[in-house]
């Protein structure tokens, strides 16, 4: 049986729009934005329930569908689960995006992505 070889790039781009479908829903972003907010330390569960006001049940499906894509990251403290976002994959989606809008078509002048930062 042949081998079928899988394109790098493709494979890429797939484990990207993973990742952006797993940001995809207003409380997941929410998630995100806290936690890049609690950066390095994060938060426990508890914690981002109380400043989300999202169900413990519907916060867990929402933390696995993160944790599943790498975007956060969770330690087990005694009884409590610590959540905090995985930078180094939100640097990743960044610079994916940014050699596509702002190296190879330079639909995005990298000038003004500094700009929205700051």
């Amino acid at each position: 049986m042949p081998t079928v070889q899988t394109d790098p790039w493709q494979s890429a781009v797939a484990k990207y729009a993973d990742m952006f479908s797993a940001m995809g829903t207003e409380p997941r972003l929410r998630i995100m934005q806290l936690l890049l907010s609690a950066h390095p330390e994060g938060l426990v569960v508890g914690k981002i329930q109380e400043e989300l006001d999202i169900p413990n049940s519907t916060l867990s499906h929402h933390l696995d569908k993160l944790r599943n894509e790498d975007l956060v990251r969770v330690q087990r403290e005694s009884t409590f689960l610590r959540y905090t976002a995985n930078a180094d994959a939100l640097q990743e989606i960044l610079q994916f995006l940014y050699a596509e809008c702002c190296t190879r078509n330079k639909a995005v002048k990298p000038k003004d992505i500094v700009q929205i930062c700051r």
